[in-house]
Protein backbone atom coordinates (compact mmCIF):
# COMPACT_ATOMS: atom_id res chain seq x y z
CA UNK A 1 0.00 0.00 0.00
CA UNK A 2 1.24 3.47 -0.86
CA UNK A 3 1.37 5.62 2.27
CA UNK A 4 2.65 8.74 0.53
CA UNK A 5 0.59 11.83 1.06
CA UNK A 6 -0.69 13.73 -2.00
CA UNK A 7 0.37 17.31 -2.72
CA UNK A 8 -3.06 18.51 -1.65
CA UNK A 9 -2.81 16.47 1.53
CA UNK A 10 0.66 17.87 2.24
CA UNK A 11 -0.72 21.38 1.93
CA UNK A 12 -3.59 20.68 4.32
CA UNK A 13 -1.34 18.89 6.81
CA UNK A 14 1.12 21.79 6.78
CA UNK A 15 -1.69 24.29 7.37
CA UNK A 16 -3.26 22.18 10.13
CA UNK A 17 0.09 21.88 11.91
CA UNK A 18 0.61 25.64 11.67
CA UNK A 19 -2.91 26.37 12.93
CA UNK A 20 -2.44 24.03 15.87
CA UNK A 21 0.95 25.53 16.73
CA UNK A 22 -0.29 29.12 16.42
CA UNK A 23 -3.86 28.93 17.66
CA UNK A 24 -4.65 25.74 19.59
CA UNK A 25 -1.63 24.63 21.60
CA UNK A 26 -1.01 28.09 23.12
CA UNK A 27 -4.53 28.30 24.61
CA UNK A 28 -5.31 24.68 25.40
CA UNK A 29 -4.10 24.61 29.03
CA UNK A 30 -6.00 27.82 29.83
CA UNK A 31 -9.07 26.43 28.05
CA UNK A 32 -9.09 23.32 30.27
CA UNK A 33 -8.50 25.39 33.40
CA UNK A 34 -11.37 27.73 32.53
CA UNK A 35 -13.70 24.86 31.62
CA UNK A 36 -13.01 23.00 34.88
CA UNK A 37 -13.83 26.19 36.81
CA UNK A 38 -17.34 26.29 35.30
CA UNK A 39 -20.35 25.07 37.28
CA UNK A 40 -21.58 23.49 34.05
CA UNK A 41 -18.74 21.88 32.10
CA UNK A 42 -21.03 21.26 29.12
CA UNK A 43 -20.84 24.87 28.01
CA UNK A 44 -19.01 25.91 24.87
CA UNK A 45 -16.45 28.53 25.81
CA UNK A 46 -16.16 31.55 23.51
CA UNK A 47 -12.61 30.57 22.46
CA UNK A 48 -13.96 27.41 20.81
CA UNK A 49 -16.34 29.44 18.65
CA UNK A 50 -13.55 31.88 17.77
CA UNK A 51 -11.16 29.12 16.76
CA UNK A 52 -13.83 27.36 14.72
CA UNK A 53 -14.45 30.58 12.78
CA UNK A 54 -10.71 30.97 12.12
CA UNK A 55 -10.33 27.35 10.99
CA UNK A 56 -13.34 27.58 8.71
CA UNK A 57 -12.08 30.86 7.21
CA UNK A 58 -8.79 29.11 6.40
CA UNK A 59 -10.58 26.20 4.69
CA UNK A 60 -9.61 23.78 7.46
CA UNK A 61 -13.14 22.47 7.87
CA UNK A 62 -14.87 19.10 7.41
CA UNK A 63 -11.60 17.66 6.13
CA UNK A 64 -12.76 14.10 6.80
CA UNK A 65 -15.13 14.04 3.80
CA UNK A 66 -13.33 12.59 0.77
CA UNK A 67 -15.43 14.53 -1.73
CA UNK A 68 -15.57 18.23 -2.46
CA UNK A 69 -19.33 18.54 -2.14
CA UNK A 70 -19.17 18.14 1.63
CA UNK A 71 -15.49 18.42 2.45
CA UNK A 72 -12.07 19.23 1.05
CA UNK A 73 -11.80 16.27 -1.30
CA UNK A 74 -8.82 14.77 0.50
CA UNK A 75 -7.87 11.15 0.09
CA UNK A 76 -8.55 9.01 3.15
CA UNK A 77 -4.80 8.35 3.36
CA UNK A 78 -4.24 12.14 3.45
CA UNK A 79 -6.86 12.67 6.11
CA UNK A 80 -5.40 9.86 8.24
CA UNK A 81 -2.26 11.94 8.76
CA UNK A 82 -4.32 15.03 9.52
CA UNK A 83 -6.41 13.09 12.05
CA UNK A 84 -3.21 11.83 13.65
CA UNK A 85 -2.06 15.43 14.01
CA UNK A 86 -5.37 16.76 15.37
CA UNK A 87 -5.46 13.83 17.80
CA UNK A 88 -2.59 15.48 19.67
CA UNK A 89 -5.10 17.93 21.12
CA UNK A 90 -8.29 17.40 23.08
CA UNK A 91 -10.04 20.29 21.31
CA UNK A 92 -8.56 20.27 17.78
CA UNK A 93 -10.98 17.79 16.18
CA UNK A 94 -13.92 19.98 17.22
CA UNK A 95 -12.16 23.14 16.06
CA UNK A 96 -11.87 21.66 12.54
CA UNK A 97 -15.39 20.13 12.68
CA UNK A 98 -13.82 16.69 12.36
CA UNK A 99 -14.89 15.27 15.72
CA UNK A 100 -16.74 12.16 16.67
CA UNK A 101 -19.55 11.41 16.77
CA UNK A 102 -20.44 14.28 14.43
CA UNK A 103 -18.31 12.99 11.54
CA UNK A 104 -19.97 9.58 11.53
CA UNK A 105 -23.43 11.04 12.01
CA UNK A 106 -22.92 13.43 9.09
CA UNK A 107 -21.84 10.51 6.92
CA UNK A 108 -24.88 8.46 7.98
CA UNK A 109 -27.20 11.38 7.15
CA UNK A 110 -25.60 11.89 3.74
CA UNK A 111 -25.79 8.23 2.76
CA UNK A 112 -28.96 7.05 4.51
CA UNK A 113 -30.93 10.05 5.75
CA UNK A 114 -34.22 11.07 4.22
CA UNK A 115 -34.33 14.41 2.44
CA UNK A 116 -36.26 15.77 5.42
CA UNK A 117 -33.61 14.56 7.89
CA UNK A 118 -30.82 15.95 5.75
CA UNK A 119 -32.54 19.33 5.50
CA UNK A 120 -33.14 19.52 9.24
CA UNK A 121 -29.81 18.30 10.60
CA UNK A 122 -27.04 18.18 8.01
CA UNK A 123 -26.47 21.91 7.38
CA UNK A 124 -26.24 22.65 11.10
CA UNK A 125 -23.89 19.73 11.74
CA UNK A 126 -21.70 20.62 8.78
CA UNK A 127 -21.50 24.25 9.85
CA UNK A 128 -20.60 23.26 13.41
CA UNK A 129 -23.68 25.03 14.77
CA UNK A 130 -24.83 21.90 16.62
CA UNK A 131 -23.27 18.71 17.96
CA UNK A 132 -24.74 15.23 17.79
CA UNK A 133 -24.70 12.03 19.78
CA UNK A 134 -24.67 8.31 19.25
CA UNK A 135 -25.71 5.93 22.01
CA UNK A 136 -25.81 2.18 21.73
CA UNK A 137 -24.29 0.70 24.87
CA UNK A 138 -26.83 -1.65 26.40
CA UNK A 139 -26.56 -4.13 29.22
CA UNK A 140 -27.01 -7.76 28.25
CA UNK A 141 -26.09 -7.50 24.56
CA UNK A 142 -22.92 -6.91 22.57
CA UNK A 143 -24.12 -3.50 21.53
CA UNK A 144 -20.88 -2.45 19.88
CA UNK A 145 -22.59 -4.23 16.98
CA UNK A 146 -25.60 -2.03 16.21
CA UNK A 147 -27.52 -5.02 14.81
CA UNK A 148 -27.80 -6.37 18.38
CA UNK A 149 -29.52 -3.32 19.83
CA UNK A 150 -32.62 -4.03 21.87
CA UNK A 151 -33.76 -0.43 22.39
CA UNK A 152 -36.49 0.85 20.11
CA UNK A 153 -37.52 4.24 18.78
CA UNK A 154 -41.14 4.43 17.60
CA UNK A 155 -42.85 7.47 16.12
CA UNK A 156 -46.14 8.09 17.90
CA UNK A 157 -47.89 11.17 16.60
CA UNK A 158 -45.47 14.10 16.85
CA UNK A 159 -43.10 12.32 19.22
CA UNK A 160 -40.47 9.63 19.08
CA UNK A 161 -40.88 7.22 21.97
CA UNK A 162 -37.64 5.60 23.09
CA UNK A 163 -37.83 2.32 24.96
CA UNK A 164 -34.69 0.69 26.21
CA UNK A 165 -31.94 0.77 28.76
CA UNK A 166 -28.62 2.51 28.16
CA UNK A 167 -25.63 2.95 30.39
Amino acid sequence: MDFNISEKGQDYLKRVKAFMADEIFPIEAQYHKELMAQDNRWVVLPIIKELKEKARAQGLWNMFFPDEKYGCGLLNSDYALIAEETGRSFIAPEIFNCNAPDTGNMEVLIHYGSEEQKAEWLPRLMSGEIRSAFCMTEPGVASSDATNMEATAVVEGDEVVLNGRKW
